[in-house]
């Protein structure tokens, strides 16, 4: 039985009415403790937490820190039984945290349309009912955007082998009004790199990494949308003329946009693109890189793709 327990991934210890009998090899690793100095010796003496001694006699549960971990410890006739989840916590608390962003996202877009709705409601002159209709539409596709975020990291994966430009037709296509609007041009290259990705998931990696770039870069101005291949994968990548950021890796945070950000924005772009490239096993970073070979410095942020 003593082998058996040793398999389990949760910490068991065994007593008989508070003494120790038995540690598995997940709770001597965790207390640094071996049965032979541990065998007889009441729980408290050997694993130094007075509440697991109190749990032996109120029976129930309590979540402990212990070595950095976060463990859920049962009690049970005969035994205590301690469950890392320390992974499981930090997932539920990212989750919260993106949802109450997201929940506090979306009363903006909601709290537009309805005000559109209320006004459209009244007999109002054509020029000022179009405005009314089209700032709706504006609501709307942001709103529609922000579902997208929220959904497209859960989908399951299709992956097949593709061009680029497979999807940057897509994405200029979609990304057009937003660079008329704010008089930037968009530079593609790469379009024939061949790729085995999710097309989806790969366009709203895109259409964030540009979105970013419009608001946080020079206005007006270009920016270079561009696919590489190196050794064995594939680089997703936009530049902009930006100058050097102080930190890129805060702004890949929950809720974290650039100093230079305009307009509105959920400073959700970033996160969500590392998640995706996390997802299918590649990474996601920021750097400012120099001028060179005619090019302008500027901000890259870029994705890999593993092939």
């Amino acid at each position: 039985m003593h082998s058996v327990l040793d398999e389990l991934p949760q910490a068991i210890i065994l007593h008989d009415h508070g003494k120790v009998l038995f540690l598995n090899r997940m709770a001597r690793e965790l207390w640094h403790v071996e049965n032979s100095s541990a065998k007889g010796r009441r729980i408290i003496e050997v694993l130094r937490r007075h509440t697991l001694d109190e749990l032996v006699l109120t029976g129930g549960e309590i979540e402990l820190l212990i070595g950095g971990r976060e463990l859920l410890c049962r009690s049970v006739p005969g035994a205590i039984i301690c469950e890392d989840v320390t992974e499981k916590n930090q997932a539920q608390r990212e989750l919260r945290e993106v949802m109450a962003i997201l929940s506090h996202e979306f009363r903006t877009p909601v709290a537009g349309i309805m005000g559109v709705l209320e006004a459209l409601q009244y007999d109002l002159p054509t020029e000022m009912r179009e405005n009314f209709v089209s700032q709706g539409l504006l609501e709307i596709k942001r709103l529609a955007r922000l579902v997208e975020d929220m959904t497209v990291g859960f989908r399951v994966s299709t992956l097949r082998d593709i061009v680029f430009s497979d999807v940057t037709c897509r994405a200029e296509k979609l990304l057009q009004p937003e660079l008329e609007r704010n008089g930037v041009t968009l530079v593609v290259e790469g379009d024939d790199t061949p790729l085995h990705a999710d097309p989806d998931k790969l366009l709203q990696v895109v259409l964030n990494l540009a979105e970013n770039a419009i608001r946080y870069g020079p206005n007006p101005g270009v920016i270079i949308l561009r696919a590489t291949l190196e050794a064995a994968q594939a680089w997703i990548s936009v530049l902009d003329e930006g100058k050097e950021l102080v930190d890129y890796e805060v702004i890949f945070k929950p809720h974290q946009r650039g100093p230079s950000a305009r307009g509105y924005g959920s400073g959700m772009g970033l996160y969500i693109i590392r998640s995706i490239a996390e997802s299918w096993g590649g990474i996601a970073e920021g750097r400012f890189v120099p001028a060179h070979e005619g090019r302008p410095s500027g901000n890259e942020f870029r994705v890999s793709v593993p092939l």
